[in-house]
């Protein structure tokens, strides 16, 4: 069993480079990665500023960009969260979604995310309001897969003690709303859910009308807590059984570009070896594919320091770690020290989605 594999670069703090992501997209497309949706919280174009139009330097990147990744035959994407806009969408609102449907449409996208995560949703009729705007949407954009994420995208508490609690049946009402077609983001039971269960999709499913397109927090690690940690490990809690029940499977990388792949390979192995996965094996494997057997090896043997002891309790371990990947000319080398010297830290933020 096999699931639609892509890359969501959805994550907050510093965005990949241009050419971090056309490197990505060209090494994870052999490996059965079809898709990539470029939306870094930093990109405000795409946010609080949706309303302006991006900078021309950026929109030529984004447009060299989509035409590599139909060079690789990945489909390109695009996610727009036009920030409550389900508050006022009157005639100006109109207007300027009409400027960035038009613009993300010149540069070429083939998905478009429309993501009202991270927003207030203690209002009334939000699911109605919502899916109304989604649906204008849909009759504008050249966007061939829409895909929507709902303000409530997990069964996690801890979305209702940041943006308000959610109104009574949102979700069952948001999928009855929305048009079969569209579809719809989902975390899983936490914003950085521990696992999928077949038993859990075959519920969301149900609730929403249709197979859900999961966003896996995992490797993500932004935010004041988790820029502690580097997600290394290969994916745990994912049998190859749920892709009955997804319609697509987006990870949500980690800040380190190159140390990312190692999980997304993982990924990969899990649904092609289905019960004949061992996680063990397949991180050895990645580790080695990604650094090199010598520096994957060290990666392995480093594992509890870099993914489960915490920057801020190597003590003197941070020396010893700096001194050996020292030795290497290696990006993947050259992260865990970028890593060990703070330049991922930041302060903390919204959950991220």
């Amino acid at each position: 069993m096999r699931a639609a594999l892509g890359i969501i670069e959805g994550f907050y703090g510093k965005p990949w480079s241009w050419a971090a992501r056309a490197e990505t997209v060209a090494f994870l497309a052999p490996h059965g990665y079809q898709f990539y949706i470029y939306a870094p919280k930093a990109d405000s174009f795409l946010r609080e500023r949706w309303q302006e139009d991006h900078p021309s330097e950026i929109a030529e990147h984004l447009r060299m960009f989509a035409a590599r990744c139909r060079e690789l035959g990945v489909r390109f994407g695009v996610g727009l969260s036009p920030f409550e806009v389900y508050r006022d969408f009157g005639r100006d609102a109109r207007a300027a979604l009409a400027r960035k449907l038009a613009f993300l449409g010149d540069i070429g996208i083939d998905d478009l995310a429309v993501l009202f995560d991270d927003m207030k949703g203690d209002v009334p009729g939000l699911a109605e309001t919502q899916v109304d705007i989604v649906h204008w949407i849909a009759e504008r954009s050249s966007a061939k897969n829409l895909i929507v994420c709902p303000t409530y995208y997990s069964d996690d508490p801890i979305l209702d003690r940041v943006f308000g609690q959610r109104p009574e049946n949102y979700l069952e009402e948001f999928g009855a709303r929305l048009d079969p077609g569209i579809d719809i983001f989902w975390t899983g039971e936490e914003v950085c859910s521990r696992e999928f269960t077949t038993g859990h999709l075959a519920r969301v499913c149900n609730l929403i009308g249709r197979k859900p397109v999961l966003w896996d927090n995992y490797p993500v690690n932004d935010g004041k807590r988790m820029s502690q940690y580097l997600h290394l490990r290969a994916f745990t809690g994912r049998p190859a059984a749920i892709a009955d029940f997804i319609s697509a499977h987006a990870v949500n990388p980690a800040l380190q570009v190159v140390l990312s792949r190692m999980p997304a390979l993982s990924l990969a192995t899990s649904y092609a070896s289905g019960d004949a996965y061992e996680y063990g094996r397949a991180f050895e494997a990645a580790a080695t594919e990604v650094a090199g057997k010598r520096l994957g090896d060290l990666l392995r043997q480093d594992i509890l320091l870099l993914q489960d002891t915490g920057l801020d309790r190597l003590d003197a371990a941070a020396a010893r770690l700096r001194k050996r990947y020292s030795e290497f000319d290696h990006p993947a080398a050259r992260e865990v020290l970028a890593w060990l010297d703070g330049e991922y830290r930041f302060e903390a933020v919204a959950p991220t989605s």
